[in-house]
């Protein structure tokens, strides 16, 4: 498939950070960047944070006690 360039202007901060997670994942930014836009097109980022929602709804007792039991020991102290 031929490649076509095309130009963005992000703030640096943005850019320095597509550099750095394009290399963790061993990708050049244009291929990142491409597999991003191709994630939101299939519809992939948003089933994602759909299927997080739901599991973090279903299970947010459970999260809620871990929180409380931690919250409990900490303010427990040895006399």
């Amino acid at each position: 498939m031929a490649k076509t360039q095309l130009g963005a202007r992000v703030d640096e901060d943005v850019a320095e950070l597509a550099r750095r997670r394009a290399a963790d994942l061993g990708l050049s930014v244009g291929d990142y960047l491409a597999r991003l836009v191709q994630d939101d097109a299939s519809g992939l980022r948003a089933r994602a944070v759909d299927a997080a929602a739901r599991f973090l709804a279903e299970h947010q007792v459970v999260f809620d006690e871990a929180e409380r039991d931690q919250s409990t020991s900490r303010g427990t102290r040895a006399a």
